[in-house]
């Protein structure tokens, strides 16, 4: 018994190094759109009915945190660059502002 709980356990610590993951995090259900546009939110510090110019506004304002040449990450500005994109896109007129 003791054998297979250190196997187990073995097993689980090659699965975080191996994949970067526990083996318990593949059973959760993959984010629906809505909790990505949530995060999104969350991220950039916008309200619901933000419109086109407050995104991008805030867009503007955290680029210039997390920038790489202002020392942030590449991972960050791409982050921010997608929640941008993603807020945009579910704005009535998409990403190229027309209405519809």
């Amino acid at each position: 018994m003791l054998r297979a709980l250190v196997l187990i356990a073995a097993l689980c610590f090659f699965c975080r190094w191996a994949f970067g993951k526990w083996p318990w995090e593949y059973l959760a259900p993959a984010p629906t759109r809505a909790q990505a546009v949530f995060r999104a939110r969350k991220l950039l510090g916008v309200e619901a009915g933000a419109s086109r110019e407050e995104v991008i506004a805030a867009h503007r304002r955290l680029t210039t945190l997390v920038h790489p040449d202002r020392g942030g990450t590449n991972a960050a500005m791409q982050e921010v660059n997608a929640a941008r994109d993603l807020l945009l896109d579910e704005l009535p007129g998409g990403r190229d502002g027309a209405g519809g």
